[in-house]
C-alpha cells in the first residue's frame, strides 16, 4: 500500500480526480501536458496531486481491460467508473477507504464487482493495446511473448540517472546517494547509468543542479555509445529536442571538438543552452533547423564524422512514461511518421565524410519504423553498410544480448523499447 493509500479519499478528492481523468481521456494533447495545466487550475496540495496523477495514469494504462470489467458489470462505462474501478483493481484502494466517496448505487455496484466473474475479452483488452497495434506486433512475436512485452509496458518505469563523467565519477556518486538514504544502483549495461528506486524528488538535489548528473533512460544512454564520439570529431545530433542525447555525447567527447544539436522546434532547443552551461560543455552548438534540407545542415555536407539521428517516432517504445500514446497514435499517423523518417535518414546521410557513422534510432517498437526503414535506405545508398551495434558495445565492455541492429525491450533489458542501426559511409 502506497503512501496515497494511507488515508481514506474525500469525495472532493475523487470528484477532483474524475474531472481530471475526463479531460484526459479526451486524448487531446499528451497526459502529462493536461495535467499540468490542470494542477494550474484546480490548486492542491502534494499528496492530493500525487494521488490525482497516479490514479490518471491508471485508468490511461488499463483503459480497455477497464472498460470490458466495467462494460460487463452492466454499468455504462464513464470516466467516473474508470477511475473507481482503477482505483480498487490496479491502484489496491480497499471499499472501505472509499467508501466516503461512493454514491449508495456505487457501493452496491463495487460490492457486486468483487464477486463477479471475469470474461476473458479479446485480444485488445487483455493487453490493453488497441487492437491495431496488437495485430502489428502479434504478425512477428508469440503470444506469449506479445503478453510479456504488453505486461511490461504497462507497468511505470523506474528512475535512471546518467552520470556526467566531466564532474562525477560514479561509485562516488552512487556512495553520496546511498549515504542520503536514496536506494540506488548501477544500470545493468550503461557504464555511467544509475537506477532510482523509487522516485525521489532530485530536480533540487545538489548533483542534479550542479550538473554532475542528469535524468536519462538507460536505453537512451546505450545509443550515445553507440555513436562512441572520439575527442576533437564534429558530430551532429540531428534531432536533439532538448538535448538529453547532445549532453551525453558531448561529455562522450571531453567537451572537444564541435557537436551540432539540430532540431526544428526552436522552444525545444531553447532548453539545451542552460542544461549544457550546467554540464560543462563549450562545443555544443544548437542550431534551429526549418526541415532536413536547410542550408545550415547543407553547409555541413562530407564534413561530419558521427551522426545521430533520433528519428520523430510513434514513441510506443515509451508507453510505461507515456501510457497515453497507444491511444493517441493511428496506423495513418505511423505511414506519416516513416515518410518523415525516410526524408530526414537520407538527408543526414549526407552529412557523413568517408568512413562516418551514422546511428538511426527510435524509441518505436514497430519494424516499419525501424529495421523497415534501415533496409530501403541501404537499398538505395549502396556506399553504405550495417554495422554490429552488439560488437560496438562490446568493445566498449558493454556485454548484453541486442542483436546486430540494437533492439532494447522493457521485458528483456529494463529499458524503454527502443531500436538502433549502425551505418557507414564508405565511398
Amino acid at each position: 500500500m502506497n503512501q496515497n493509500q494511507a488515508n481514506d479519499v474525500s469525495l472532493a478528492l475523487l470528484n477532483t480526480a474524475v474531472f481530471a481523468t475526463t479531460e484526459a481521456l479526451t486524448f487531446s494533447q499528451p497526459a502529462d501536458v493536461t495535467l499540468s495545466n490542470f494542477f494550474r487550475t484546480h490548486k492542491s496540495g502534494a499528496r492530493d496531486r500525487a494521488f490525482i496523477a497516479e490514479a490518471v495514469y491508471a485508468v490511461i494504462r488499463r483503459k480497455r481491460s477497464l472498460e470490458h470489467l466495467v462494460a460487463t458489470s452492466g454499468t455504462k462505462i464513464s470516466p467516473r467508473f474508470l477511475l473507481i474501478t482503477a482505483l480498487t483493481q490496479v491502484m489496491g484502494f480497499g471499499a472501505r477507504q472509499l467508501d466516503a466517496a461512493l454514491r449508495p448505487a456505487e457501493r452496491q455496484w463495487l460490492s457486486d464487482l468483487r464477486t463477479q466473474s471475469a470474461t476473458e475479452g479479446t485480444r485488445g483488452e487483455r493487453l490493453d493495446f488497441p487492437d491495431w497495434l496488437c495485430e502489428r506486433l502479434a504478425a512477428r512475436m508469440p503470444e506469449a511473448e506479445l503478453k510479456e512485452l504488453a505486461t511490461a509496458l504497462n507497468s511505470s518505469a523506474q528512475l535512471d540517472l546518467r552520470v556526467n563523467i566531466l564532474k562525477a565519477d560514479r561509485k562516488a556518486v552512487l556512495a553520496q546517494l546511498v549515504d542520503e538514504k536514496i536506494a540506488a544502483s548501477a544500470c545493468a549495461f550503461s557504464p555511467y547509468g544509475i537506477r532510482i528506486d523509487g522516485k525521489p524528488a532530485l530536480q533540487k538535489h545538489p548533483l542534479f543542479l550542479n550538473g554532475s548528473v542528469e535524468v536519462q533512460d538507460e536505453g537512451s544512454q546505450l545509443l550515445c555509445h553507440l555513436v562512441q564520439p572520439r575527442r576533437g570529431e564534429m558530430v551532429v545530433d540531428f534531432c536533439a529536442g532538448a538535448g538529453g542525447k547532445t549532453l551525453a555525447l558531448g561529455a562522450l567527447m571531453r567537451s572537444s571538438g564541435r557537436l551540432y544539436a539540430f532540431d526544428t522546434a526552436e522552444h525545444r532547443l531553447a532548453k539545451l543552452k542552460p542544461r549544457a552551461a550546467r554540464a560543462g560543455l563549450s562545443n555544443v552548438y544548437p542550431a534551429c533547423i526549418a526541415n532536413e534540407s536547410d542550408l545550415r545542415v547543407k553547409r555541413l555536407s562530407g564534413k561530419i564524422d558521427r551522426v545521430l539521428v533520433d528519428a520523430p517516432c510513434s514513441g510506443l517504445g515509451t508507453l510505461r512514461r507515456n501510457p497515453d500514446l497507444k491511444w493517441r497514435q493511428t496506423p495513418e499517423s505511423v505511414a506519416e511518421l516513416c515518410v518523415k523518417q525516410r526524408d530526414i535518414l537520407a538527408a543526414a546521410a549526407y552529412l557523413l565524410k568517408v568512413g562516418g557513422r551514422l546511428v538511426y534510432a527510435t524509441c518505436s517498437i514497430l519494424d516499419e519504423e525501424n529495421s523497415a526503414i534501415v533496409d530501403a535506405f541501404l537499398k538505395a545508398h549502396t556506399n553504405f553498410v550495417r554495422l554490429s551495434a552488439r560488437k560496438i558495445l562490446k568493445a566498449q565492455n558493454i556485454e548484453m544480448d541486442c542483436g546486430d541492429d540494437l533492439r532494447l525491450l522493457p521485458q528483456r533489458h529494463g529499458t524503454d523499447g527502443f531500436y538502433a542501426a549502425v551505418l557507414q559511409r564508405q565511398s
